[in-house]
This record gives structure tokens, sequence and C-alpha cells, in this order.
């Protein structure tokens, strides 16, 4: 369906983005069997802008549109997700023009790698392994941002929670970390007991009382249950 978005948005140096009033795509992760995360990628269809690439999901937002309801119904129509099956973690501007054009990349997680169903504007839906991501070729605009937007893997500590079953449902698989990038958790199977020693790799502590745990290491995320159900 067309939007009133759709349409080259022009700068001063001749250099065009489409869009009209920016554009918006979704990174959507789920993990695989082990636990390591997956991203959904279109390859584009060769008649398309910068065809013969592998990119996320998106395209042009409408007026009416925030970010994050571009990048997912832009998901849907390209690849037939429903919005009901994912939950958005983050969004990050992640490309801008002279014509203040913008590209705002939208970050959600799935439970499982969803089914998918392509239009014309794919020629393949993939659910490609994180790790294999760079070794494809990549649309130029997401190549620039990918460094940025790769998830760290993460340690999961429950302390004093691990009675509590209901958290496994509602756990996020990807958290925001304090440097501005992106942590992944493998799964709640892997959850430890507590931290021996202050962690040197990022490690996310599920606690009653995260006050404890101020200062310990800068690679620690203490979160405390409440904000798991927010």
């Amino acid at each position: 369906m067309r939007g009133d978005g759709d349409g080259w948005s022009w700068s001063s140096d001749g250099s065009r983005h489409w869009g009209l009033h920016g554009a918006a795509g979704l990174l959507l992760r789920a993990p695989l069997t082990g636990g390591q995360p997956a991203v959904l990628l279109q390859h584009r269809a060769v008649w398309s802008h910068q065809g013969g690439t592998w990119a996320l999901p998106g395209g042009a937002r409408d007026s009416h549109e925030s970010t994050v309801d571009a990048a997912v119904r832009e998901a849907e129509e390209e690849a037939g997700i429903i919005a009901e099956m994912l939950r958005v973690r983050a969004e990050r501007v992640t490309a801008k023009a002279r014509s203040g054009w913008t590209y705002t990349t939208v970050i959600a997680d799935a439970a499982s790698t969803l089914a998918t169903t392509r239009n014309l504007e794919s020629t393949e839906l993939r659910w490609v392994p994180e790790t294999e991501v760079g070794k494809l070729r990549l649309h130029p605009g997401f190549k620039a941002s990918w460094e940025a937007l790769q998830a760290k893997s993460m340690t999961l500590v429950l302390d004093g929670v691990a009675d509590r079953p209901e958290l496994a449902e509602a756990l996020p698989r990807t958290f925001e970390l304090p440097d501005g990038g992106f942590g992944w958790l493998p799964g709640v199977d892997r959850a430890e007991a507590e931290i021996m020693t202050a962690p040197t790799s990022w490690t996310a502590v599920i606690s009653t009382d995260t006050a404890r745990y101020a200062g310990v290491s800068d690679f620690l995320l203490a979160i405390t249950p409440a904000e798991v159900f927010y």
C-alpha cells in the first residue's frame, strides 16, 4: 500500500534518500537452537534500490507514523511478521542527511525464529546467525551501522529469584547497555546463582537488592524483577 511517505528526499548536495518523512527498519532477533541470536534479513530484489544486497525489512515512514510503527508495518508488509509476536526494545537513528532525512533502526526480539512470507521487494528472507551477518553483501547503509548494532553475548545471574519461573517468560533477550550498545541473553537455562568474581564481560543480574552491585564492575547490569515485568 502506497503511503504519503513514499518518495525521494533530496539534499542540497544532490544526494537522495528514500522516504519523504524519513525511513525506518526493523532489526529483529530471535534465538537459534543453543540460544545464540539470529537476525531476520531480506535479500533485496534486483529491481529495487541497492538491489541484490541484504538488509533489514524497512522503508519510508508516513507522516502520521512513529518510527516504531513504520518499522513494524514494513516488517509485516515485506516479511509477513505479526506485530504481536515481537517485543520492541529500543530504537536508534543510524543515518542522517543534510535534508533532515533520518533512518531509524528499531531493535526488537521474538521468542523464536518466526515464519516469514516475502513480497515482491525481496528474493529471499532468511534468519541469519548474527555472527554470519557481516559475511553477506550488505546494503551500504546497513553495513555502515551494523557494527554499532551488534549484540554482545551476556551472562545471566539470578540472585535470590531463581524460584520465580515466570521470569523465564518475561525476561528480555535484548538489553540496552550503559555504553549505548546492546546485549543478548542466550537463555535462563544458562543462569548462574551468584557472581564469583567481578565480571570482565557483560553480565545481567536480576536481584531484589540491586544496590549491593553498585560499583562491582563496569560490565554489570543490575535489574530488579519489577523492571523485567515493565
